[in-house]
């Protein structure tokens, strides 16, 4: 597993170096944004990795719901996928954000604006901030049962983010794919794009692996020590 783990290492270093390269030297400046426009780079994997991690975050907790008193073991493993993939959602948002008002200074002139795109990803932030913070200062089953309805409450935010620049009518501009006629990009910069996305999903799905593996023994050692403290008890 340490083997393989370290290769993904090294792929994933390499995919992501490819990517910066392809990102600032490779491909044209955009005709109308300039050099700003190559945050999109890692602004729009930053998303693709948010909503890939919450949805895991989701399933995983649905699944702990499902097995908690029929398969306790697997359920066990279901939560530790559910918070590892959480706090790697949240840094994936992170990146969205500040990558997102490193684009608007210059080419809105404002950091931040309240406009529904923002606000709907300020709160689903906060929501899984929460939700970290329940698992951080809670324990016991009971917080693990929380945190799980707690993630799929939360996740209600998600196509709602997503829907937003459909919906309404924002500051934040309409979809780069699939946001109707006259969006795309040009067809050169899609080597960046797909590069940077490789690589950054391969860090997060890296790093969750770490984090899972991490997690999971913790709640092992938890459980051995309650099993010690009944038989002292006892």
């Amino acid at each position: 597993m340490k083997v393989f783990r370290w290769l993904w290492f090294v792929v994933t270093a390499a995919v992501l170096a490819n990517g910066f390269r392809v990102a600032m030297f490779v491909v044209p400046a955009d005709s109308q944004q300039g050099d700003i426009f190559r945050i999109f780079f890692y602004h729009f994997p930053s998303w693709c990795g948010m909503a890939l991690f919450f949805a895991i975050n989701l399933g995983a907790s649905l699944a702990y719901l499902a097995w908690r008193n029929s398969k306790p073991a697997r359920a066990m493993k279901a939560d530790a996928l559910a918070l590892s993939a959480a706090e790697m959602g949240v840094v994936f948002c992170t990146v969205g954000l500040v990558t997102g008002s490193l684009w608007a200074r210059p080419v809105w002139g404002i950091w931040w604006t309240w406009d529904e795109r923002l606000t709907s990803t300020t709160v689903l932030y906060l929501i899984y901030v929460a939700y970290l913070l329940l698992r951080r200062f809670a324990a016991g089953p009971q917080m693990r049962t929380l945190a799980a309805v707690m993630a799929i409450f939360g996740y209600l935010d998600v196509p709602i983010v997503y829907m937003s620049t459909r919906w309404w009518r924002t500051q934040h501009p309409a979809p780069v794919f699939g946001g109707g006629p006259g969006s795309g990009v040009d067809p050169r910069m899609m080597p960046a794009i797909w590069w940077n996305l490789a690589g950054w999903l391969m860090w997060g799905v890296l790093l969750v692996s770490i984090r899972y593996a991490a997690a999971y023994r913790e709640q092992l050692n938890e459980e051995r020590a309650a099993l010690r403290a009944l038989e002292v008890a006892g």
